[in-house]
């Protein structure tokens, strides 16, 4: 460490102005174009396209279903991980005040009591001792001056992390509204599906009296209550089941919300359908949309802030210009403090440059610089998952619906099918294999129709969330 002390105006500035040329020439201080260069322009951030709170863009007004709407404002208000994001930005915003202070000079006071005695035999002739003792008190001093930047650095990196730590928490947004509309989609199709069974065990109970009734008449054998009796109760042994499922659902949307299973059991009582999936989706979805996905905002902060603290490491290796002083009094007797000959200072500005660390800010810089690149990898990579995730939800909902489209005539057709078999069994025209087939094939296609239209219901929600919201640009 050398450290030169300047009392002379012109000679400091001399000495700073050697230090800039020296600092300028040296390739460690060459401008790292690495962060700029690796990110593709058509996917650097602009502030137009910032994604807004899930709480402001609202997407699932579009379900036009009141009891999701409150679900989701609830966890908005209660849930556990957004508060905890929402803590991490206060921590992040205290650590720009914190960074900034770095601009200021600090100050303390000091007051004590010291005494002190000098050997009288340190020297080849002997002195009396001499014995010191006095009170002081005083103010200090301390500054260093931001002339090459490095507090500046600090102030960018810390700025960089407070905007990443507000992306994560937009993304813990996004992905809790979410979370809360797939789970209450699974609840409404369970729900459904549960409906399914008790309309289909109605049914099924029809045939049963109807293959009771012919074999009390002679009209056919056991064999028919059998088959029938076999259908109702395997209907029937299915419900509790699903009343489980049912159950477990409504536990994880209360964990979800921050509630009680008991505060938001008046909001599901009702039977209500499934949300509605169908939705006109453009054919085409702007990069720009994509650009305002939390993650990939995130992982756009994170970068700049590791190309400042890779700024910062730069910065170690020039000198540091600090100002430090102190002004107080001291007096052997504490009522002579404030004389104006008890007065005592000092001030000297200083700079102070490390030349030899034993590389040890060398390695600072390249491990610096190698956390630069894995950020630049890791948005490269938050960005072609933005785009692979959009188009799966799309090309996964577009599939669904067709889907639900298909069922829909099977179902329409599997009735068609019991009716005719049933007519003909009544009239002894058949025989009851063939209604119970059409019995079996209407319950799993009508659970096949429920559970698919669930699908895509939540399939809807995947490319909301995969496009960080609404596909209407703000």
């Amino acid at each position: 460490m050398v450290i030169i002390s300047c009392y002379n105006y012109q000679f400091m500035r001399s000495i700073i102005s050697l230090l800039f040329i020296l600092a300028s020439s040296s390739s460690v201080f060459g401008q790292d174009s690495y962060a700029t260069d690796s990110i593709p322009d058509k996917w650097i951030y602009t502030p137009e396209k910032s994604q807004t709170l899930p709480a402001t863009d609202r997407w699932w007004d579009e379900f036009g279903d009141p009891v999701l709407d409150s679900l989701i404002s609830r966890g908005i208000d209660n849930n556990f991980n957004v508060a905890i994001a929402a803590h991490r930005i206060e921590m992040a915003r205290q650590a720009i005040r914190q960074a900034k202070s770095g601009y200021y000079p600090q100050f303390s006071i000091s007051a004590g009591w010291t005494k002190n005695r000098q050997s009288g035999n340190t020297t080849s002739i002997s002195v009396p001792a001499e014995n010191i003792d006095y009170f002081s008190a005083g103010i200090d001093m301390a500054w260093e001056i931001d002339v090459f930047g490095r507090v500046r650095a600090k102030v960018k990196q810390s700025k960089s992390e407070y905007q990443a730590s507000r992306a994560d928490y937009l993304a813990v947004m996004n992905s809790l509204c979410a979370e809360i509309g797939e789970t209450y989609v699974q609840y409404r199709t369970l729900q459904s599906r549960l409906q399914v069974a008790r309309d289909n065990m109605s049914k099924q109970d029809t045939v049963l009296h109807i293959a009771r009734a012919r074999h009390e008449a002679g009209l056919n054998s056991g064999l028919d209550v059998a088959q029938a009796s076999t259908i109702y109760y395997s209907t029937e042994a299915s419900i509790p089941t699903l009343q489980a499922s049912i159950s477990t659902t409504i536990n994880a949307l209360a964990l979800l919300t921050g509630s009680y299973t008991d505060d938001i059991m008046p909001l599901l009582d009702n039977v209500k359908p499934i949300p509605d999936y169908k939705r006109l989706i453009p054919v085409g979805i702007p990069a720009d949309i994509l650009r305002r996905r939390p993650d990939v905002q995130a992982a756009e902060y994170e970068l700049a802030a590791a190309a400042a603290a890779a700024g910062v490491e730069k910065r170690n290796f020039l000198p540091t210009l600090s100002l430090s002083g102190s002004i107080g009094v001291a007096a052997h007797n504490a009522g002579d403090l404030f004389e104006s000959r008890s007065l005592t200072y000092n001030i000297g500005p200083k700079i102070s440059w490390t030349i030899f660390d034993g590389f040890a800010r060398n390695a600072a810089l390249a491990s610096a610089r190698e956390n630069m690149r894995i950020a630049a990898e890791s948005y490269e990579l938050a960005v072609m998952t933005a785009v692979e995730e959009a188009d799966n939800a799309m090309v996964t909902y577009s599939g669904q619906y067709r889907a639900v489209i298909s069922l829909e005539k099977v179902v329409e057709q599997s009735q068609r099918e019991l009716d005719l078999s049933l007519d003909l069994y009544k009239q002894g025209l058949t025989d009851f294999l063939s209604v119970a087939q059409a019995q079996i094939n209407l319950l799993q296609y009508t659970d096949e129709l429920a559970n698919a239209q669930g699908t895509a219901s939540s399939q809807l929600i995947r490319i909301y969330k995969a496009l960080g919201g609404g596909w209407i640009q703000n």
